[in-house]
C-alpha cells in the first residue's frame, strides 16, 4: 500500500509543476491550426508513438484537426531499413509537402537527444527549416523539444520518470482535446 501511495504522491505533485500558461499556448497554436487548415503532425517514440496515435484519432474525431502520425508499421521499417532509424519522421514529413500552416506535436519523455531519439531530433530540425510550428510534451530534461518548441509543456518528476511522465502525457493530450476552445464533438462517455 505505501508504494502505491508514494507512486501517486509523485504524479499529483508532477502535475502541480505543469506551466498552465504553456497548456493554453499550446492551445492557441492549435486553434490556429484548425482555423487556417493546417495540418498537425504527432510524433513519439515507444510510448510517444501509442500516444502520437491515440492522439491523431481524437484531433480529428473531437477537434476537426487535420492530424498524422507514422503508425504504418511496413513504412516504418522500410525507411528504418533504407534511410536509417534516425530519418524514419522526418523522411515521412517530407513527403506531405510541409507549408508555414503545418504544425509537428512531439511526445516524448526525454524530448529527443543528439544520443537518443535522434529520429525526433532530425524531425524537429526539419520542421523548424520548414517553419512549422513546434509544440511538446516531454519529460523533465525536455531535450530538443524544449529547446525548439514554439509551446512546450514540461513534466517534472525525479523518480519514476518514464511512467510517471507517459502518464501524464495521456491526460495532457485529452485535456487539450477537451479545451473548449478545440473540442467540437462530444464524446460518447
Amino acid at each position: 500500500m505505501n508504494f502505491s501511495k508514494e507512486f501517486l504522491d509523485k504524479v499529483i505533485d508532477s502535475i502541480r509543476l505543469i506551466d498552465l500558461t504553456e497548456i493554453e499556448r499550446m492551445v492557441d497554436i492549435l486553434y490556429d491550426l484548425r482555423e487556417r487548415k493546417g495540418r498537425l503532425f504527432i510524433i513519439g517514440s515507444g510510448g510517444g508513438a501509442g500516444h502520437a496515435s491515440h492522439a491523431a484519432c481524437d484531433f480529428r474525431k473531437l477537434c476537426h484537426i487535420n492530424a498524422f502520425t507514422l503508425e504504418n508499421l511496413t513504412e516504418i521499417t522500410a525507411r528504418a531499413n533504407d534511410e536509417g532509424w534516425e530519418n524514419t519522421a522526418s523522411s515521412w514529413m517530407k513527403t506531405f509537402n510541409l507549408t508555414t500552416n503545418d504544425c509537428l506535436m512531439v511526445i516524448s519523455v526525454g524530448g529527443g537527444t543528439f544520443n537518443v531519439s535522434k529520429n525526433l531530433v532530425n524531425a524537429l530540425t526539419h520542421a523548424k527549416c520548414s517553419g512549422l510550428k513546434i509544440i511538446g510534451i516531454v519529460g523533465p530534461n525536455g531535450g530538443e523539444t524544449a529547446k525548439l518548441s514554439d509551446a512546450r509543456v514540461i513534466i517534472n518528476t525525479k523518480s519514476s520518470i518514464t511512467p510517471i511522465v507517459e502518464g501524464i502525457q495521456s491526460v495532457l493530450l485529452h485535456l487539450l482535446c477537451e479545451h473548449p476552445s478545440l473540442k467540437e464533438e462530444s464524446t460518447v462517455w
